[in-house]
């Protein structure tokens, strides 16, 4: 319960941003409601591990009650926010209530862009929640099912043709993670197909993989992932996506399973607030993070538009993101003590990381450019120190540990019902097809 005589800080949205600035707050005179639309805090950068079976939802992700339980001035509810009332100082949940603030902080991330062409989603599901990954994971294990017993040569090279839209870190680690599950972990589990013929492409609008590394390193991913067999198609955009597969430039590329991984855009906070914003619909902010002429309310994360020195706007990783929700919780506490602000925010990049495959990664750490075995071990520590609680980092480690000496993935599950499975669409064709 919120004390009348307490300020009351409202942070929606249970990612990086919002827990970081939760618990920031561990020792402050406030009360805060932290709203959330599902029950748990999911460790996003590793959802392509689940969609191809390397982990389980369960080792990404923790109940919110359970991580703010020993912090007592925090309240929790499970609830999707529809929009805010900046005039009188409420935020409007979708059940119709309407939940009153002294501080706002909204953290509530970004999904998936398919650039107008919205009717792609359904065909070409992204990765932003444990429902796409293990849908993804669905996808791809019923392909190589029905591969198994499709008479047809040609719908069965349909079934193993794997798609990944986007050459960025989740689509080089997302098409990096199916060729290993189809020429490892699945290599020797059926008897009328090769699962190691299966065909893995990437697709890339840009010239290279990894825009936003450097060149070398760029190169050095895109000759990882062709170690693995993996096709990369660079230069040229999707033009038609399909159930059938897809279309860059002239060239089709039948497929029966496509991932999206070329573009988010943000929440609609912009909207809610009526805010200044850029194309992806990131709010524009102070170098307090604060909306402009808005000061208490906060926008941080993936649905802040915050630059940094010379202009380029701080990027949508968990690292940010923290350093993001810890400063916004310092400027709070002490604007309720009634102390001096902190300075402006300063974003202080600690490097960029992909990993590839087995043993292949690519690192930029400072001014220190990393590829292979080390790229792949600071990679992994890495990632394992962000995730919450010795439980899940054990875990983790483990699974790791025994996929890289057994090639095998414990998460293979495929939980449709058979009769849900959709017949496939057969496509009239030519003989010379």
């Amino acid at each position: 319960m919120t004390t009348p005589q307490r300020p009351h800080v409202v942070v929606v949205g249970a990612g990086f941003a919002g827990l970081a600035c939760v618990r920031a707050l561990a020792r402050s005179p406030v009360d805060i409601t932290l709203i959330d639309r599902r029950n748990y805090h999911l460790f996003q950068p590793l959802l392509y591990q689940v969609a191809t079976a390397a982990l389980s939802p369960a080792d990404i992700a923790w109940p919110i009650r359970s991580i703010v339980a020993r912090q007592p001035n925090v309240r929790v509810e499970m609830a999707r926010v529809s929009g805010v009332d900046a005039e009188r100082r409420t935020v409007v949940t979708e059940d119709g209530r309407w939940i009153a603030y002294d501080q706002l902080v909204l953290a509530t991330g970004a999904r998936h862009s398919y650039f107008g062409r919205d009717d792609w989603e359904s065909v070409a599901p992204g990765l932003k929640k444990i429902a796409d990954a293990t849908a993804i994971r669905e996808r791809v294990l019923l392909a190589f099912e029905r591969a198994e017993t499709e008479p047809d040569p040609f719908e069965q090279r349909r079934l193993l043709t794997f798609a990944v839209i986007g050459a960025g870190p989740t689509g080089v680690e997302m098409a990096g993670a199916l060729a290993e599950l189809a020429r490892h972990a699945l290599s020797k589990d059926f008897r009328s197909i090769d699962p190691q013929r299966a065909r893995v492409v990437l697709i890339e609008a840009g010239a290279r993989v990894l825009p936003s590394f450097p060149s070398r390193l760029s190169l050095k991913a895109s000759q990882a992932l062709e170690r693995l067999g993996v096709e990369i198609r660079l230069g040229q955009p999707v033009t038609r996506c399909d159930a059938d597969g897809v279309t860059v430039g002239d060239d089709r590329i039948p497929a029966r399973s496509v991932v999206w991984a070329a573009g988010v855009v943000a929440s609609p906070a912009a909207r809610w607030l009526d805010a200044m914003h850029d194309r992806a619909g990131r709010v524009a902010v102070t170098d307090g993070l604060a909306v402009p002429g808005r000061p208490e309310i906060f926008v941080i994360g993936d649905t802040a538009l915050a630059n940094r020195p010379g202009g380029r706007p701080v990027p949508g990783i968990a690292p940010a993101a923290k350093q993001m929700g810890t400063y916004v919780g310092q400027v709070i506490d002490r604007r309720v003590r009634g102390q001096k602000p902190p300075p402006p925010f300063q974003y202080r990049h600690q490097g960029d990381m992909a990993t590839v495959g087995r043993k292949a990664a690519v690192a930029v750490l400072g001014g220190v450019q990393l590829s292979g075995p080390l790229a792949w071990l600071m990679w992994a520590l890495v990632h394992v120190y962000f995730l919450i609680g010795w439980r899940s980092r054990l875990l983790v480690s483990v699974n790791w540990l025994w996929s890289y000496l057994t090639f095998d993935r414990g998460a293979r599950l495929i939980t449709m019902e058979p009769e849900a499975v959709p017949p496939p669409r057969r496509e009239v064709r030519s003989d010379a097809a």
